[in-house]
């Protein structure tokens, strides 16, 4: 009872003059309208947002977060570069590796692949690849005995699995009577991983970095050392930092720097979908006007009487203005409940429509990965809720200000 009449007076005019339900028609279709489009931007964001999360932590299961290699070749004294960055603070780990192009082939099947050469015991240490493994394990990768672990998606367009051989072709010719001949060696298949992402899983073997340095014929030398830090987005800066450190004469990268093209896509697309969903959160939120508007047409009468009783047009503003208000936190609060309760079991639903339709939405080869992750971000979620509530404020404006312009003389001369 407390409440200021206008107050009052706009939760009244938003009833349905026909008494057919508390809020009228058309003042549902815009909270519904509302509801889905900010229910919509919440699930996409959060789908890019799961996509950029799940991508990342993929890329560092299977990549290094750092790496330092030779700038003319292999990198020789390796050891004591080795040594340096263990001893600078915030490198968690650093192992030597070689990595080089190669061709499998098992029978009629062949195919191309990144040939890596790891020490089992220094790998798990590095990255989180060792986890990945369907069957067989790194240990499996003893120094002379030439195992190799293959990708899931490499081992399917090989038709290899554990215990078959396979033979490796190396691009680099071994001088023959009857000319260049590739190098090549037969290797017997221990181990598959899965990581996630296709690439990784069509385009990469593993083997004994003894092994692979016979194979390549480097001696002592090594591609480079695979750098483990505690914090991965000093990634850039830390490696910049080792180098110097070490002299210069080296080639640096890190995982920002080898899949910088992923994570500018994904920030793009994602301005980008909130530009264009934005949208149809404006066309819902637009609609008060009309509502409002209509509400203001019908009420011409009571304004008039307002008016005459010494109801100021400041005052006959608030009463729309809240109108408009209401509307727009029924329907962004809605919306936000919406959005997040669908991002958060979307994942769920997802494997049911595919159950039931009987259809795989998502082709690994095309998206990298196989599922549809959604996170929600508190920041996404606020800068959504206060971007639309200020467009429904902003759209009722001008209905308000036309309700405040009613003349009390014109809109009783006919009644």
């Amino acid at each position: 009872m407390n409440l200021p009449y206008e107050w009052l007076l706009g939760t009244r005019y938003l009833r349905s003059a026909n008494r057919r339900g508390f809020l009228s028609f058309i003042s549902l279709t815009c909270i519904a309208g509302l509801m889905l489009g900010v229910a919509v931007l919440i699930v996409v964001l959060s789908v890019m947002n799961g996509f950029e999360s799940e991508l990342r932590s993929r890329i560092l299961n299977v990549t290094s977060h750092a790496t330092l290699m030779g700038l003319e070749g292999p990198l020789v004294d390796w050891q004591t570069a080795r040594s340096t960055a263990l001893s600078t603070p915030g490198v968690v780990a650093a192992v030597p590796y070689i990595e080089a192009q190669a061709m499998l082939t098992q029978g009629q099947h062949l195919a191309g692949a990144q040939l890596r050469g790891v020490d089992p015991q220094l790998e798990r240490s590095a990255v989180g690849l060792g986890r990945q493994l369907l069957q067989g394990s790194l240990d499996d990768l003893q120094a002379g005995q030439y195992h190799i672990v293959l990708g899931e998606a490499l081992a399917q367009e090989l038709g290899a699995k554990i215990g078959d051989s396979i033979v490796l072709l190396v691009p680099q010719g071994t001088a023959t009577p009857t000319g260049i001949m590739p190098r090549m060696r037969r290797f017997t298949v221990t181990g598959l991983f899965r990581s996630g992402m296709y690439e990784f899983d069509r385009g990469l073997a593993l083997v004994h970095i003894e092994d692979a340095s016979r194979l390549y014929r480097l001696g002592t030398a090594v591609t480079g050392l695979r750098l483990a830090l505690a914090d991965p987005l000093t990634a850039p800066r830390m490696v910049r930092q080792l180098a110097v450190t070490l002299g210069g004469g080296f080639y640096i990268s890190d995982w920002t720097r080898n899949h910088a093209n992923f994570f500018r896509s994904i920030q793009m697309t994602k301005s980008m979908l909130f530009v264009i969903l934005l949208m149809v959160v404006a066309v819902a939120a637009f609609n008060i006007v009309a509502t409002l508007v209509m509400i203001v047409k019908e009420k011409q009468s009571d304004i008039a009487i307002l008016r005459t009783l010494g109801c100021g047009p400041a005052n006959v503003l608030a009463v729309f203005a809240v109108q408009g208000v209401l509307i727009g936190v029924c329907g962004v609060v809605s919306g936000v409940a919406l959005g997040v309760l669908v991002s958060t079991h979307l994942e769920s639903l997802v494997h049911g429509l595919e159950r039931l339709t009987g259809q795989h939405f998502l082709d690994a080869k095309v998206y990298f990965m196989s599922d549809l992750p959604a996170q929600v971000q508190g920041m996404d979620v606020l800068q959504i809720a206060a971007v639309a509530f200020l467009l429904c404020a902003l759209a009722t404006v001008y209905p308000a200000w036309r309700a405040a312009r009613t003349a009390p003389a014109e809109a009783l001369r006919h009644d």
